[in-house]
């Protein structure tokens, strides 16, 4: 019997989002629920498996783990890519790296969740829900988001989506990303500006950049030193695209109103991150993308890429290179 790995599933619904009947009949399944603590860790416990199913990238590949893994042929990744994942090396491995395809309104968690965060930290609503319900009523004014300005860092598919709501909410939408051009800005619903004005002139600033070299810590210090003292930060993105403690100094002087947070620098957070000693940030954890419409299509595309691979004919392979190096 193969013997398969369900990992990252820190709420163990993978195996309600998608039907594995056919799978379990060849495949001895474990769940693995925690976040590993280091490559080590990663790999005496991964050891045993062929397969591994992962959830986006809550678990990094690296070539020191995967060199680690003589055993793993299969790597089911959800999501349209795996930047944590080092393909070549699979591929050297002769370990095959299937993926999840996108679909139609996949990206929608994201943005609505940014929108929430916005109406959190505007509207005080985590806030005024402690205190009702300890007894007391109205602690504070909010503001709304209609008439304000909001800058969205990333004009991509989920930036553009942002934008959309925005206006929705008639709010005037400005935007920077570093190819940003006026053309693409306009068809979005936006007007193109400079970083420095972006910064200094939104009320509610929202990153939506793919993290790479290049965009890693493109918020730092001096642009959050730009905001106005009223204006409120928005990160569901990446962590490090911006400078968690510039952030946090921020907030902690109150020289900004306010942040809302989906991402940080280490996932999952410590237990004593300074954020959580400021009430002038909402927090939650990484939940973008969690929600059962993209789950259902994560899970759905994995147990196929099982499935096919058991059969002999790997779908949807991100590094075709393994296919030439897996044992006959």
């Amino acid at each position: 019997m193969r013997k398969l790995a369900i990992i990252d599933d820190y709420m163990n619904v993978a195996q309600d989002m998608a039907d594995w009947s056919a799978v379990r009949p060849h495949c001895e399944v474990d769940v693995i629920d925690r976040p590993f603590r280091d490559v080590a860790d990663a790999a005496t416990t991964l050891a045993p498996y062929e397969i591994i199913s992962t959830l986006r990238e809550r678990t990094a590949f690296p070539r020191e783990l995967l060199e680690k893994l003589p055993n793993l042929k299969l790597i089911c990744t959800t999501g349209s890519l795996h930047r944590t994942l080092d393909h070549e090396a699979a591929a050297d491995c002769g370990i095959i790296v299937c993926g999840s395809e996108e679909r139609r309104g996949g990206h929608q968690g994201t943005p609505e969740l940014a929108f929430g965060l916005m109406l959190s930290v505007a509207r005080r609503i985590p806030h005024e829900d402690r205190g009702i319900r300890q007894g007391l009523w109205q602690s504070g004014v909010g503001v709304t988001l209609s008439g304000k300005t909001l800058g969205i860092v990333g004009l991509g598919k989920i930036g553009k989506i942002v934008a959309g709501i925005g206006k929705a909410f008639g709010m005037n939408v400005i935007a920077w990303s570093p190819n940003l051009t006026d053309e693409r800005a306009a068809a979005a619903g936006a007007r193109r500006v400079e970083k420095d004005e972006l910064f200094s002139s939104a009320d509610f600033i929202t990153i939506h950049l793919v993290l790479s070299e290049r965009t890693r810590g493109i918020v730092g210090r001096r642009e959050i030193g730009l905001m106005k003292k009223r204006a409120y930060l928005i990160n569901t993105a990446r962590g490090p695209l911006a400078d968690e403690q510039a952030i946090v100094d921020a907030l902690r002087e109150k020289r900004i109103a306010g942040a809302g947070l989906d991402v940080y620098h280490q996932e999952p957070m410590g237990k004593d991150h300074p954020l959580y000693a400021l009430d002038n940030a909402v927090l939650t954890p990484h939940l973008g993308y969690v929600v059962e419409d993209s789950f259902r299509a994560f899970y759905g595309d994995t147990v196929d890429n099982i499935l096919k691979y058991l059969a002999g004919t790997p779908a949807r392979v991100r590094n075709p290179r393994a296919l030439e190096t897996r044992p006959a």
